[in-house]
């Protein structure tokens, strides 16, 4: 399996270099089905075009034809997080207060070994979380195996796309 940390130090300065900033490198599958998952998003709107990928693609593509970073065949898959995207920073946790979020620790904390709750935000570099039928719980960053984001309308409002330009028009009940 490839080094995601030598990966990501390849890929970090492409996608800086276009603005972006990298949301996660993830390297998953096996035996001659391998995808390279990259993660990214514009800082200040936290989303992605279909053209942004494209161009991000482009330019990995460009940079591992190069130096060939990756022993075996893989998928190169570049998208924003979308929705119910992955916490992988850090600050992510702070961005996202008051959403409801699905934290899978490392180890069990207090008998859990998963959290789902609101973000409460950050206390330095521990996570807050008020989890759900139970109490507020403190964490270490370096106490998350993964976590994301859970769909809930009060996401879909906050992370209403920039433009519908291209969707299907949608019908009511009274238009049928």
């Amino acid at each position: 399996m490839a080094d995601i940390a030598a990966l990501t130090a390849l890929i970090a300065p492409e996608a800086e270099a276009l603005g972006f900033d990298l949301v996660r490198v993830k390297m998953f599958g096996g035996a001659g089905d391998y995808t390279l998952q990259i993660m990214a998003e514009r800082p200040e709107t936290r989303q992605l075009m279909i053209e942004d990928c494209a161009e991000l693609s482009r330019r990995i593509s460009d940079k591992f034809d190069e130096i060939d970073p990756i022993e075996h065949e893989y998928r190169l898959e570049v998208s924003s997080p979308g929705i119910d995207r992955p916490l992988t920073r850090l600050r992510d946790f702070a961005d996202w207060v008051g959403h409801e979020a699905r934290i899978n620790l490392t180890a069990p904390v207090d008998g859990r070994k998963q959290l789902t709750g609101d973000l409460a935000g950050l206390d330095g570099d521990r996570i807050m979380i008020d989890v759900r039928k139970h109490e507020r719980m403190t964490i270490g960053f370096d106490q998350v195996a993964d976590a994301k984001l859970l769909i809930t309308d009060k996401l879909i409002a906050a992370t209403a796309p920039l433009s519908a330009e291209g969707a299907d028009e949608l019908e009511t009940e009274e238009d049928i």
